[in-house]
């Protein structure tokens, strides 16, 4: 499984989301539509950056009963996306059941991953709100194990927390990581956040960078600048 560079296409529209995109000039980006950019206008967007020739992860974090998200990611397949995800803490029988319904007749899927523990939480959320007395790196590695034993392939994670997955998991076991800032970034509302040159050191083997790339006043030297410092 190869490395890469994932931008957040977090915009509202599918008009901004494609002005944005034009600004590679024929370079395809590995993007991720998250909630906003999908719920604004559905699968179609999917299907209009897929044409445009780039890879997508769909990062929807469903979370539901079995049945329910095992339905949901039977209608997920059909977007040949290349990577989904759900929320571990729906538990093993939710990721089993997701896997199934993501899977086609033919055997072929995309990538699924698990989220462990949001980049905004922190310690004292983790204790104090959600009521989980395990420390943050325990409560993540066991969100992890259990993904791993479901059969998925990864799980998202901060970057402080890829390298002790895979120890965990297997080399083998994708990390995907949010929560990546230049040096000179503002952290805005993560927490748990790395460089990316400190990402590719800790072994995260996709990291997803948003404001940093799609706020910059050049957003295509900021890709470029964090393509050098992850896989340079």
């Amino acid at each position: 499984m190869g490395k890469d560079v994932i931008i957040a296409c977090d915009f509202p529209s599918a008009e901004k989301t494609l002005e944005f995109l034009d600004r590679f000039k024929g370079r395809k980006p590995f993007v991720k539509i998250g909630m906003e950019l999908y719920y604004s206008e559905g699968p179609s967007i999917v299907e209009k950056i897929k044409n445009r020739g780039h890879k997508i992860f769909l990062d929807l974090k469903l979370h539901d009963i079995p049945n329910t998200v095992k339905k949901a990611m039977a209608v997920l397949s059909r977007l040949d996306v290349d990577m989904t995800n759900l929320h571990a803490a729906g538990g093993s029988a939710m990721m089993k059941a997701a896997l199934e319904g993501l899977t086609k007749p033919n055997g072929e899927r995309p990538i699924l991953i698990a989220v462990t523990q949001l980049t905004s939480t922190d310690s004292e959320t983790l204790k104090n709100e959600l009521l989980i007395g395990a420390p943050m790196a325990e409560t993540v590695m066991k969100y992890a194990e259990n993904a791993a034993r479901s059969g998925l392939d990864g799980v998202v994670c901060s970057p402080l927390e890829a390298a002790a997955v895979h120890n965990t998991c297997g080399s083998g076991f994708i990390t995907v990581t949010p929560g990546v800032r230049f040096s000179d970034s503002d952290a805005g509302d993560q927490k748990r956040i790395m460089t990316p040159e400190q990402a590719k050191a800790a072994g995260s083997d996709y990291i997803v960078v948003g404001r940093p790339i799609t706020a910059a006043e050049d957003p295509v030297a900021a890709y470029e600048r964090c393509i050098r410092e992850f896989l340079g």
